[in-house]
């Protein structure tokens, strides 16, 4: 194993529990604890920095790295990467490592929001709560219905095996090779092909310029008009205005997501208003067990990259 240099620096951009900056510590590391917020102070600390821990929520572009002449490993506690500008990060030769070990917390919100859409849950309670105990309208069963994964790594896999188990016909679209063989599960050719039949579209692709209002007006216009959009990715891979009209026109059925283009939403955005909607504040990833497996795993790939060691979750 290669030692640490006892004058390695480390910014920490993200609220980080006392036993895993004691782990840091115990390395001989220095922690800066600098959020990117803070004017003047996390430009300064990365002047010295060898490593950095950052969340979704801090933006590392090539400003940021500019400032960082030293830097050799960027932690992200994170499955998607847009928050960081990975050219940059190839260009200084950093490693740039994620925590995928959230697949299972994602996968179940994301049958959540199935179920909530199928069944009519939110429709209920406010039925319940107004006084309308009997008014609210047949849901639908799961069982039987196609279910078109949009991206099937290791999200999309874990949302097909739940989706098998619910005794749903499940197809995916990606455009990797090598992906593994899941029983029961079907590769469709591209979006265009899996869309008419889709009962439900579940989305899992990360967010970049391929993927960038992936679902738009067009795609909507594929789908079912009683289909369901489930997206739990990133609020850009959505067409955010023309998922507002296709609810409003009754092009789709509804919609749920974890995510939006702006989070929070500005008062303001039509989207909030739209029928037959339902909106969860990015949480994902937000349960105790998964946040504090997320919050290890960056610090262990943070180590692993100080010390020049190849870890399974390297990106660049």
């Amino acid at each position: 194993m290669t030692a640490i240099s006892d004058r390695s620096k480390v910014v920490i951009a993200l609220p980080l529990a006392q036993s895993l900056v004691d782990q840091l510590a115990a390395y001989d590391l220095t922690v800066l604890p600098a959020g990117r917020s803070e004017e003047g102070v996390f430009e300064a600390a990365l002047a010295e920095a060898e490593g950095l821990l950052v969340s979704s929520n801090v933006i590392v572009d090539r400003e940021v790295i500019a400032w960082a002449p030293k830097l050799q490993v960027i932690s992200t506690m994170s499955v998607g990467l847009d928050h960081i500008d990975l050219e940059a990060a190839r260009e200084k030769k950093i490693v740039v490592t994620i925590t995928p070990v959230l697949s299972d917390a994602v996968a179940d919100l994301t049958m959540a929001l199935m179920i909530m859409l199928s069944r009519r849950i939110c429709e209920g309670i406010r039925a319940v709560v107004s006084g309308r105990w009997s008014e609210v309208s047949l849901g639908s069963d799961l069982a039987g219905k196609c279910l078109l994964l949009v991206g099937f790594g290791r999200i999309g896999q874990a949302v097909a095996r739940r989706a098998v188990a619910a005794k749903m016909h499940v197809q995916y679209v990606d455009t990797r090779s090598g992906l593994p063989v899941v029983d029961h599960v079907e590769r469709v050719g591209d979006l265009a092909k899996g869309l008419p039949d889709a009962d439900f579209v579940s989305l899992h692709v990360d967010l970049n310029a391929e993927t960038r209002n992936l679902m738009g007006r067009e795609e909507f216009k594929l789908m079912k008009s009683t289909g369901f959009l489930v997206n739990t990715s990133r609020g850009g891979v959505v067409d955010q205005a023309a998922l507002t009209s296709a609810l409003t026109e009754g092009t789709i059925a509804g919609a749920g997501l974890d995510v939006l283009q702006d989070e929070p939403p500005h008062p303001d955005e039509p989207l909030l208003n739209a029928p037959n909607i339902i909106i969860v504040p990015h949480i994902g990833s937000a349960t105790r067990e998964t946040r504090s497996a997320m919050a290890q795993c960056a610090v262990d790939n943070l180590l692993m990259g100080l010390r020049n060691e190849r870890g399974p979750f390297e990106v660049t």
